[in-house]
C-alpha cells in the first residue's frame, strides 16, 4: 500500500469526510545512478555552506526566502521559514480540500489537470459521507473543483470518481498556463476536403480503450533488454529496423488515402477503402443560351410543367 501523502478533511457545505491522500501512480521507468566510470563507484552530491566551506548534515538544512533587494547597496536577506510555520499558514485550506463548485469535466481546460492522487477514507465514521459524495459525483456526471494547501503552497484540485474511489488532480491557476497565441503560427488555408479525408483517417483509426500492445513502454523494455545482455556479456539485441517512410509528400490527399489504408491493413481489417475524395478542379462557367424563338406563332397553351427554378 502507498504511504499516507497528507491527511485532513474533504469539506462539502456542512459534511465533513477525513480523508488520507496517497499517490495514485507508479514510475517504472529504469532509474540510473551517477558512478565514477574509472572503477563504477557512485558518485555522490554533497550540500556545502556556501560561507562555512563544509558539509552539513540534514538536520541543519531548512527553508529560506530571499528578499528581493530593493537597492543594489542593501545586503540580501534571507528570512527562514519552517515546516511548522508551513502548516500553520492562516488558510482555511490548510488542514481540509473545500470543494468550491461542480463544473462539467469538458469545461476544464486539460492543460491545468495535473498528477492524481486517491482519496481513502481515514476511519469508520468517514465511511458512509465518502460514499455520499463517490455516488453523488457519479450521479451528477460532473467533477468538483477544490483548493487545498500541500508543501507550501495553496492548489486548485479537480476531484471526480474513478470505480468506487474519489481521485484528486492537482490544477494550474489560470496564469500558469500560457496563452497559445505567444506560438508563431504560420497561416495556412486547409481544403475543406483534405479536412475530410482527415476525419475519414480518424474513424480508421478510433478505438474504444487504451488497452493493447500500441500502448505499453517499449522504450523500458528495449532498455531492461540492454541492461540484461550487458549483466551476462551477451551481445546487445540488435535495433529494429524502422519502417520505410516516404519524403516529403506533396499531394495531401494522397498521403491521407495511403494512411487510411496502412491503418486498416495494421488492424486486420480490409485493405481496400473507397479512394477519398479527390480536390475538385475548376469548372468553366458556361452561360446557358436563350431558347430560340419558333419561326412560325402557334397559339398560347396553358402551361402544365414547372418553371424554370432559380439557382
Amino acid at each position: 500500500m502507498p504511504r499516507t501523502i497528507w491527511s485532513g478533511a474533504v469539506t462539502f457545505g456542512l459534511v465533513s469526510v477525513p480523508v488520507h491522500v496517497v499517490s495514485a501512480t507508479e514510475n517504472h521507468s529504469v532509474q540510473f545512478h551517477l558512478v565514477h566510470l574509472a572503477d563504477m563507484s557512485r558518485v555522490k552530491v554533497r550540500k556545502i555552506c556556501e560561507l562555512e566551506d563544509r558539509e552539513v548534515r540534514s538536520d541543519e538544512i531548512g527553508k529560506g526566502y530571499e528578499w528581493v533587494k530593493a537597492r543594489k547597496d542593501t545586503k540580501e536577506q534571507i528570512i527562514p521559514i519552517t515546516d511548522d510555520e508551513l502548516r500553520s499558514l492562516p488558510l482555511p485550506t490548510a488542514k481540509a480540500i473545500e470543494i468550491e463548485g461542480f463544473v462539467p469535466l469538458p469545461a476544464v481546460d486539460s492543460l491545468r489537470i495535473g498528477g492524481g492522487y486517491y482519496l481513502q477514507p481515514d476511519g469508520q465514521l468517514a465511511v458512509k459521507p465518502y460514499k455520499l459524495l463517490v455516488q453523488a459525483l457519479g450521479r451528477s456526471s460532473k467533477v468538483a473543483v477544490v483548493k487545498y494547501a500541500w508543501s507550501g503552497r495553496e492548489r486548485l484540485g479537480l476531484l471526480r470518481v474513478r470505480g468506487d474511489a474519489l481521485v484528486l488532480h492537482a490544477m494550474r491557476w489560470p496564469d500558469e498556463v500560457r496563452d497559445p497565441s505567444e506560438l508563431s503560427l504560420p497561416v495556412v488555408d486547409v481544403d475543406e476536403q483534405e479536412i475530410e479525408g482527415a476525419l475519414a483517417l480518424m474513424d480508421t483509426m478510433a478505438r474504444d480503450d487504451l488497452e493493447g500492445p500500441e500502448f505499453r513502454d517499449e522504450y523500458t523494455e528495449a532498455l531492461e533488454r540492454v541492461i540484461e545482455a550487458k549483466r551476462e556479456e551477451k551481445p546487445l539485441p540488435k535495433a529494429t529496423e524502422p519502417e520505410a517512410r516516404p519524403g516529403t509528400v506533396l499531394d495531401l490527399m494522397a498521403a491521407l488515402n495511403e494512411s487510411v489504408a496502412q491503418a486498416k491493413a495494421s488492424r486486420r481489417e480490409d485493405a481496400d477503402v473507397h479512394e477519398l475524395p479527390k480536390k475538385a478542379a475548376a469548372k468553366k462557367t458556361v452561360e446557358k443560351q436563350p431558347a430560340k424563338t419558333a419561326a412560325k406563332k402557334t397559339p398560347a397553351k396553358k402551361a402544365t410543367g414547372r418553371g424554370p427554378q432559380s439557382a
